[in-house]
Formats: structure tokens, C-alpha cells, sequence
């Protein structure tokens, strides 16, 4: 989402590579092209001023610090500012501790509301709070039906009384169960309407007086750009948010929206839906986003999704059969399998720093790479999974195996082929032998591929070659 963001605000830094310091001179064209990126960005105009004049400021009062680049400065001044006007910390949701907290949804249609409302169920059942969904969105068509398939889905019960009832009344019974069954949260999903009306807010005011909610959150389109900061002010000043969810952040929206919210409307985001797996929502932590859009990946939170899939036992059993040299097509598979299920190969790759310069390209031949493999592995036998070494010295084996996965002969015998070699180098690695040309050979794994980009070698499934011959030589890359 952020990538254009990033790319022009690298030219900016460039700006200042190779200066002595940070003066009054050197520093106007980076700020033009910091400008110039806020803008193309979709950044609420008085924000961008107030950014720059910020950045300017502060940037021109900063002291030299020995060992680090104006550039790398400049970088961090940034940084902070963009964390600052993000809303500085993340903002949890409240909680009524002893009561059921109550959680109204309010939002336009199409920004993805009912499915938000079902993601931040799932996000508080992970947190072993009990949920129930009250559907009162009875004029949109299949509304109450698509939040009845989104609870069983992530197995939450949803309260509905069809489409007749009155909506408030629909609300005041949803709590009022809730209350009577000691359930931990209540979250109401509200009519949206194709733009602000009377009515509309008419009724979100009445049943959020009948049912008083803890929190009152507004869910936006991130594609709508400055438009959203907007939305979240008028609705803010008509009937009072606690804090906005951010949707669709994973598309190809300009990112203006996580920028200028939070400055515009004085509501603070709390959540952004990256995907449209139930899954896909992440608490808003400013600073991440912030690392982000510059860049510089978001560890913390691939090492969140992480935890939430793996096993400690399993991860401790993988790195034994790992080390001795055990690990054979069985547990390549599983760890294909947890890498899909943390998300899409391209989210995960750019929250690893020094991998946002993959193209989107790249990053498709890269899940393609990997299909390759799972389509092979899955027309192996058991015994052929958990014994690779009986495919090295069959071919017919590999040939059966290229029938039936509707690749090559060859390609069976390169994966085959690298999957040992990585074996080895896992075994040396073991014995504290390092790993001797891991970054100078092929990929294991790149099963039919071309030699991979620098950043990709050593990575299971391997990834295209590199569009431009300089590419290979970026920072960053070879690291993973």
C-alpha cells in the first residue's frame, strides 16, 4: 500500500547522501520531495503543512551526532513525526470490567463493516473474551445472512430478529441477552447507507443511547484517502467516536487516510484490516506503521503473527529434525502451510527489513515458485515425503511425481536435488559448521525456477531473478 509512499520519500533522502551536515539550503529539496510524497499520498493538505513545518524545524535544531549521516538523521526526524501525527501509541479497546462492554460499529456502506465486525470478534476470542454479534442492519439485502455465515465461521453466535423488527430494538435485546448469559463482549453491526444521512444518524444516535456503548467505532475505507479523515470528523461530531478502523489498507489505496485521521478528526485508529481473511485485522500501533511507510519492514508484528501459529513444542521438535538433518518433505509442507496462513507472501516479505524494494512481480513469481513445490510435495507418497532420499535414486518415482503434479521430470529432479543440498547445509550449520556458500549457490527449493534474486537465496520456494542486474546489489538484500 505504502509503496509509492516509500519509493518517493527514498528520493528525498538522497537529497542529503554525501552532505556534511543538515543546512538551510540542503534540506529545501528534501523537504520538497517529503512534500511532494504527502500530497501524491492523498494527505490531508493542512497536514502536510503542519508536517513539514514540523520536520523543518525540528531537523534544522537537531545537534550532529558523531558516526551518523545527515541522510540517517533526517530519516529518524521523520520518523518521529510521522509516529506523532499517526497519534504517538497504539489505543486499545476498552473494557467494562465485571460488566459486558458493549461495542457499536458504525460506518457507510462498502467499507467493509459487517466483515469488520466479525474480525474484531475473532480478534477478542484470541484474547478469551466471549463474544456475540447482534445484527441490526436490517435494509441492506443478506446483511443479517452474511453476519450469521462470518459467526459460524469464527464460531461466535450471532442475536438477530429479522428484518422487521426495529434496529433499537434489535440493539437493546442484543445487549440485554448478552448481559443475561455473562457473555464479555457485545458488538452491534449497524445499518450503513451509500452517504451521510439525517436518518441514518438519527438512528445510530438512538440506539447508542439506548444501549450505551463502552466504544464507538467507525469503520473506514482507507481507499476513500483524505476523504476517510473527513467522514471520521463528521461522524465524530455528529453522534461522538471512540476510534476508527482502517479497511482495505492491503489494496492499493495511497495510505493518506492512516496519516491524516487521527490530525483531522482527533479519533484515534485502532485497528486497520490488511486482507479479507477474518484474520487479517492488527491492532494500530503508530511507530509500526511508521517503519512501514519508510521502509524499514515491521518485525514486531510478523513475530506476533508468528506466535499466533506456532507451536512451542512443534517449533522446538522442527529445529531438532532441522539441525540433524531430519527434516524432510512432511515439514516443508507444514511450514509452507503456517507461511499462508500468516498471510500473503508479499505482506510477510515487506515487514522483513530491507525487503520493501521486492516487486510486486518478484513477490507473485515468488508465490508461484511456492505453489510449484506444494503441487510436487502433494504428489509424492508418505514414505516418498519422509524419505527423500528414495526419490534421488528413482526416476521413476519422479517421473510419476511430474505426472501427476503436471510439471517436468527435471523440475521433480531439481527440487529433489536442492532439497538435499539444503539438507547438508542445515547438517553443517548443526555442527557449527556454518553455512559455506549459502548466499552464492542456487536456491533449494527455487524447484524449476531461474537463479533467484540476492534477498531470496537460502528461502524456501524461491523467487524470480531480479529485473535489473543492480537490483541484486541493494542493501538490504541476502540478509533474509
Amino acid at each position: 500500500m505504502f509503496d509509492a509512499l516509500s519509493d518517493r520519500l527514498e528520493s528525498a533522502w538522497k537529497k542529503l547522501r554525501g552532505q556534511d551536515k543538515i543546512s538551510q539550503s540542503n534540506i529545501q529539496d528534501a523537504l520538497r520531495e517529503v512534500r511532494r510524497a504527502l500530497l501524491e499520498a492523498d494527505v490531508n493538505l493542512q497536514v502536510v503543512k503542519d508536517f513539514i513545518s514540523q520536520v523543518e524545524t525540528k531537523a534544522q535544531g537537531a545537534e550532529v551526532i558523531a558516526g551518523v549521516r545527515p541522510d540517517q538523521q533526517f530519516i529518524k526526524i521523520v520518523h518521529d513525526e510521522l509516529v506523532q501525527v499517526m497519534g504517538e501509541e497504539n489505543v486499545p479497546l476498552a473494557e467494562n470490567v465485571g460488566k459486558t462492554t458493549v461495542i457499536l460499529m458504525a460506518g457507510l456502506q462498502g467499507t467493509g463493516k459487517t466483515t469488520a465486525t466479525a474480525k474484531l470478534a475473532l480478534h477478542l476470542r484470541k484474547q478469551e473474551r466471549s463474544c456475540l454479534l447482534v445484527a441490526t442492519d436490517i435494509y441492506r439485502p443478506a446483511a443479517i445472512d452474511q453476519l450469521i455465515t462470518l459467526g459460524k465461521q469464527i464460531d461466535v453466535p450471532v442475536f438477530e430478529l429479522g428484518i422487521e423488527a426495529d434496529p433499537v430494538e434489535i440493539a437493546r435485546q442484543g445487549v440485554e441477552r448478552a448481559r443475561t448469559e455473562g457473555i464479555n463482549t457485545v458488538i452491534i453491526d449497524t445499518a450503513g447507507r451509500l452517504q451521510i444521512d439525517e436518518d441514518m444518524m438519527a438512528e445510530l444516535a438512538r440506539i447508542k443511547e439506548i444501549v450505551q456503548p463502552d466504544e464507538t467505532l467507525l469503520v473506514v475505507d482507507a481507499m476513500t484517502g483524505q476523504e476517510a479523515a473527513n467522514l471520521t470528523r463528521t461522524f465524530h461530531d455528529k453522534i461522538g467516536i471512540t476510534g476508527a478502523i482502517l479497511t482495505k489498507m492491503d489494496g492499493d489505496s495511497r495510505g493518506g487516510a492512516a496519516l491524516s485521521v487521527r490530525q483531522i478528526s482527533g479519533a484515534p485508529i485502532k485497528f486497520v484490516g490488511m486482507g479479507e481473511k477474518v484474520e487479517a485485522l492488527q491492532p494500530f500501533y503508530p511507530d509500526r506503521m511508521a517503519s512501514r511507510i519508510l521502509g524499514m519492514g515491521d518485525v514486531l508484528t510478523l513475530v506476533e503473527k508468528a506466535q499466533e501459529e506456532i507451536n512451542l513444542a512443534d517449533a522446538e521438535q522442527m529445529q531438532e529434525k532441522i539441525l540433524s538433518a531430519k527434516f524432510d518433505f512432511t515439514d516443508f509442507l507444514k511450514q509452507m502451510r503456517l507461511l499462508k496462513n500468516m498471510g500473503s507472501l508479499g505482506g510477510i516479505m515487506k515487514m522483513i527489513p530491507g525487503m520493501n524494494k521486492l516487486s510486486d512481480d518478484q513477490l507473485k513469481q515468488g508465490e508461484t515458485q511456492l505453489k510449484r513445490c506444494e503441487a510436487m510435495i502433494n504428489s509424492m507418497t508418505g514414505k516418498e515425503r519422509r524419505d527423500p532420499d528414495l526419490l534421488s535414486s528413482s526416476p521413476s518415482r519422479r517421473r510419476r511425481i511430474a505426472s501427476g503434479s503436471g510439471y517436468r521430470e527435471a523440475d521433480v529432479s531439481k527440487l529433489v536435488a536442492d532439497f538435499q543440498k539444503m539438507r547438508s547445509l542445515m547438517q553443517q550449520m548443526g555442527q557449527g559448521g556454518g553455512i559455506p556458500g549459502m548466499f552464492g549457490g542456487g536456491n533449494p527449493l527455487a524447484a524449476g525456477g531461474n537463479r533467484p534474486a540476492a534477498g531470496w537465496r537460502g528461502y524456501p520456494g524461491g523467487a524470480p531473478p531480479a529485473k535489473k542486474k543492480k537490483e541484486k546489489k541493494k542493501k538490504g538484500f541476502g540478509t533474509l
